[in-house]
């Protein structure tokens, strides 16, 4: 089984430090569903969206080309958790009311994706796609993240990335497109949840692989400083780019 596997080896810090999507992204997108029987969560990495389906849908199947992952996603009795590629899920056909596939779609062979997309889903039925970019956190802490995503890791990320940067405009996306509102991701964070998070990017994975070093030893006292008392948590803010279609 092959695919572009740059979590497997963080599978553990994935699960811990990803952040969670919100509830009424998945209400807004079971609302425009015809029914809600199933759910197909593709590359579902540690289960953050299936969990969330899981209050719409009382079947969710979450697939995910890395066992690794897989075996770090919560059990819920909603969520059937199978180890599968996007272009080869298992799944029967008409099947499926809506398909989600949250921070993923850039690592995909689209056109082998999207026509597993056609065969499972059910006429009428509803594809998600959404992704994210850099957090802001405040005035002091947002300047030094962004110097480590723009100048300490950016040699290091996959050019699949700039689908993420352009927040997936430029992406195909063969569907009758629905005009999505804007959901925004929030959460509250320590520092050391931060730089969890942090290290969790493909790119940082790269750079330490590549230089045997952790690339937040650049910035890490800054970002100490300006965070203040490192236990405080802070609230974080992602906006979601959200493509949808039927």
């Amino acid at each position: 089984m092959s695919f572009k596997d740059y979590f497997s080896r963080q599978s553990s810090n994935y699960a811990q430090y990803r952040p969670r999507y919100p509830c009424e992204l998945f209400e807004y997108l079971a609302s425009l569903c015809q029914s809600c029987d199933r759910a197909w969560d593709c590359a579902t990495g540690s289960g953050q969206a299936a969990l969330e389906l899981a209050r719409f849908f009382p079947q969710v199947t979450a697939t995910d080309g890395s066992a690794t992952q897989i075996r770090q996603a919560p059990s819920h009795p909603h969520v059937a958790y199978q180890v599968a590629l996007a272009d080869r899920s298992g799944l029967a056909d008409r099947s499926i009311d809506l398909v989600t596939v949250a921070q993923a779609a850039h690592w995909f062979s689209l056109d082998a994706f999207y026509a597993e997309v056609r065969r499972v889903v059910k006429p009428g039925g509803i594809v998600a796609l959404w992704c994210y970019e850099l957090m802001t956190v405040s005035e002091a802490v947002d300047p030094l993240i962004n110097y480590f995503y723009r100048t300490v890791v950016d040699p290091y990320w996959p050019p699949e990335r700039n689908l993420v940067e352009n927040h997936y405009r430029t992406l195909l996306f063969p569907f009758s497109e629905i005009d999505a509102p804007t959901f925004l991701m929030e959460t509250r964070w320590t520092l050391e949840q931060l730089c969890g998070y942090l290290l969790t990017w493909s790119a940082s994975q790269n750079y330490l692989e590549a230089t045997g070093n952790n690339p937040l030893d650049e910035v890490s006292d800054r970002l100490l400083h300006a965070w203040g008392n490192p236990d405080e948590a802070k609230p974080i803010y992602w906006p979601l780019h959200l493509r949808v279609g039927k």
